[in-house]
């Protein structure tokens, strides 16, 4: 049995429809910044951040339990972070917190889905509770007042 010999392809630069390809990128480049007036003639206008309006309430904290565990955002939970659950706020929110008791305020960012305890609006991890004032009680009264609020990604 005889193998047929099969020609080697030829190099990429040199296909015909990648050469056109090629082509029609060195005339875009030479085109410069008119290409790109034209493409951001055409993109759709940015929006600008979401709105959201402070919330008092309840708030309590995360156990130390749920270290390493994924959060909503697909982040780690660690204790000695700044971050809280939120059930409401979209996730990647950058927000302080303030205790309406202590008069303390820190500034996390939302990670995760939460409190699922009846009237809480909050869960803060273990550092930012002490920062608080807060690990003694468990749970206190804070005023969220989100600071950065990412755009959707729809």
């Amino acid at each position: 049995m005889r193998l047929r010999h099969q020609p080697r392809p030829a190099p990429s630069w040199a296909r015909p429809g990648l050469r056109a390809s090629a082509l029609g990128l060195a005339s875009l480049a030479c085109m410069g910044s008119t290409a790109a007036a034209a493409a951001e003639a055409r993109a759709p206008p940015q929006r600008p951040e979401v709105a959201a309006k402070p919330q008092t309430g309840k708030a309590s904290y995360y156990g130390t339990h749920d270290a390493g565990e994924k959060t909503a955002s697909g982040a780690r939970f660690a204790p000695d972070k700044m971050t809280a659950a939120s059930p409401t706020l979209p996730l990647g929110t950058k927000a302080k917190v303030t205790n309406a008791e202590t008069g303390k305020s820190v500034h996390v960012t939302v990670t995760d889905r939460g409190p699922y305890a009846k009237n809480r609006i909050l869960d803060v991890t273990p550092k930012a509770a002490k920062q608080l004032g807060m690990k003694e009680s468990g749970v206190s009264t804070v005023k969220v007042q989100p600071l950065h609020v990412p755009r959707s990604s729809h």
